[in-house]
């Protein structure tokens, strides 16, 4: 049978009598070809490959080492004409949400971007770099070192990916924000509320002084690295205007402070040839700042749940709707997904990124149905108005509990789809994993990843940005669980996990980290059947009509038990966390189960 590379190449065709394994190959550089773009040729003749650029050759050469894999080879010829939606294809990795990879798990990671085609990877950083003066905030995080950027950078060219540099610079820096030597530049120093929960001081003031301090943060990673692009982040800015730069606001405008401030941020970068991405979610809210983009920055419309739950959730006036809405979230612009902020940008000539998440985030087994959607949303709005960019985002938070594995299959589906839309929309996600990324020659680990990735669907509790899974063990009183379970829903539930414990026992995934991905699934289905626990526990107990009761709300004697069980889970959680990422944030990631550890706790000694 005939064999189909991955990613799906957009033209492919198959003629009988094909090329000897050992045949030469006979290779043409032919500018005409799109950028990146190939055509593979084999067959009695031999093996001809025109390419364009030295990606196109590298991406022509894989394709043909698949197609050696195959059993047909020497009996099937092949002609593949091919080349790339969007030119650049990014992954970017949160490190800053307390899970730093090991140096094993980063060159892990460049194998399957590299199987994937992507062409750039971004650490998202907020503390998690070992800045020379900065000592005091990143000294408990076992951060990157310059050492281990020029290490990652070089294994990146060498896989033919670009490593940018990533460094937040206006939100998102309260772990800067909360040591006294820092206080003074935060917009409010007495922090914020937002969903009715006080929250700690996370923005910068809009101010020179500011400006150049987070530049000088975004420089020190920079120069560890060849590339000429970079990321400043600049997103969620949540306090501006209500502290230090509320007059400011007041006078010119939340839109005019925010963009000049980001300016400032880009400016050395700009006149020194850099490409500059900043986030769009403030941006393309202001269309009179649509004139303003300098050359070379691009902004990076994100949105992370696909149109399918969006309409679900919005269109049904939901309780968890009206909780987004009390958090400042757009109902509205977040119903038309990509397409309302994708059209005001190309309309407006500017030119941007889509990036859309993996899902993986707030989630504990991921939401690999709503990754899909998502991604093909972005695939899909990116295309129809010349986006240059997509950037696959897999997120950490609440303490980065998921593991790494999770993230798999977004990746790998999100490369094939910026790659080549229509002939990889239909992908078999599983399938791609089992041969190509865990080696699973029984085809059950990629099976168990999207089985699992489904449960939070199963559970018939639609919820934005997470799952009830995740929801039970990390209860967030700004976000509260909107419904628990039906209780057929629950034993469904249970079932699945079951049947996927089962599964990753008889599985053995041949990959060098194979046995951790087992082990990784193992311990996640552990964490899930917990979970389920917690919620029927909270499902027995008599509520007031419409109310969902909190754990603290459980039968003491359940309680009891669930409180036995969670010391052998941290445990498990540490040993599997330091299989692949660095010590330094275990025990802040470990802490996101203190709420639920003390509800527990409160309802065993009621």
């Amino acid at each position: 049978m005939p064999v189909t590379p991955f990613p799906a190449p957009r033209s492919l065709t198959t003629t009988p009598g094909g090329a000897a394994l050992d045949a030469p190959v006979h290779v043409t550089a032919d500018p005409d070809l799109p950028p990146q773009g190939y055509r593979l040729r084999t067959g009695p003749e031999g093996v001809t490959v025109d390419h364009r650029d030295a990606l196109g050759l590298r991406y022509a050469l894989r394709t043909l080492d698949q197609l050696r894999a195959g059993h047909d080879y020497t009996a099937t010829g092949y002609d593949i004409s091919d080349h790339p939606d969007f030119p650049v294809r990014g992954f970017l990795l949160d490190i800053s949400r307390d899970r730093v990879p090991t140096r094993r798990t980063l060159a892990r990671w460049i194998e399957i971007l590299a199987l994937a085609r992507f062409t750039q990877l971004e650490l998202y950083g907020e503390h998690t770099y070992a800045f020379r003066e900065h000592r005091d905030v990143w000294q408990d995080a076992s951060p990157l070192t310059a050492d281990d950027l020029r290490w990652l950078d070089a294994r990146c060219a060498a896989a033919g990916i670009e490593l940018v540099a990533n460094q937040n610079t206006f939100g998102h820096m309260e772990r800067f924000l909360r040591h006294p030597r820092h206080a003074h530049r935060a917009e409010n120093p007495e922090g914020f509320e937002r969903g009715g929960v006080h929250r700690p001081p996370s923005t910068l003031e809009p101010t020179d002084d500011n400006a150049a301090f987070a530049t000088a943060l975004v420089a020190e990673a920079a120069r560890e690295v060849r590339s000429r692009r970079l990321n400043i982040g600049a997103d969620e800015p949540f306090e501006l205007g209500r502290g230090r730069s509320a007059e400011r606001v007041a006078d010119q405008g939340v839109g005019e402070v925010y963009f000049c401030f980001v300016a400032r941020l880009m400016a050395p970068w700009l006149e020194a040839g850099y490409t500059v991405e900043f986030w769009a979610d403030v941006f393309a809210e202001h269309p009179e700042l649509m004139d303003r983009v300098p050359p070379g920055a691009v902004p990076v419309v994100w949105q992370y749940d696909g149109p399918r739950l969006l309409s679900e959730v919005i269109d049904g006036d939901t309780p968890e709707a009206r909780t987004w809405q009390r958090l400042g979230a757009d109902l509205d612009s977040l119903r038309e997904g990509f397409r309302s902020r994708g059209k005001l940008l190309s309309e407006a000539g500017v030119p941007f990124w889509v990036a859309p998440g993996a899902s993986n985030w707030n989630s504990l087994l991921g939401r690999i149905d709503n990754a899909v959607d998502n991604m093909l949303d972005a695939a899909e709005t990116g295309r129809e108005n010349a986006a240059e960019g997509f950037l696959l985002t897999s997120w950490g938070d609440h303490g980065h509990w998921d593991a790494p594995s999770v993230a798999y299959g977004p990746v790998v589906f999100g490369g094939a789809v910026s790659w080549s839309l229509e002939a990889n929309r239909d992908l078999d996600i599983a399938a791609a994993l089992d041969d190509h990324v865990l080696l699973d020659e029984a085809g059950l680990t990629g099976g168990v990843l999207m089985r699992l990735g489904r449960v939070h669907r199963d559970l018939g509790v639609p919820l934005l940005n997470g799952s009830p899974i995740a929801r039970a063990l990390f209860p967030d009183p700004a976000v509260p669980l909107p419904a628990l379970p039906a209780p057929e829903a629950l034993d469904r539930v249970a079932a699945t996990l079951a049947a996927c414990r089962d599964d990753l026992i008889a599985a053995d995934p041949a990959a060098a980290d194979g046995d951790v991905v087992r082990r990784e699934l193992h311990h996640a289905v552990a964490l899930a059947q917990f979970a389920l626990d917690v919620l029927r526990a909270r499902a027995a107990v008599t509520a007031d009509a419409g109310s969902v009761p909190d754990a603290d709300a459980i039968d003491p004697a359940t309680a009891r038990r669930l409180l036995r069980r969670i010391e052998p889970l941290l445990a498990e959680q540490r040993a599997c966390w330091l299989l692949r990422s660095r010590p330094g944030g275990l025990d802040d990631s470990i802490r996101e189960l203190d709420r639920l550890r003390h509800q527990l706790t409160a309802a065993a000694h009621a």
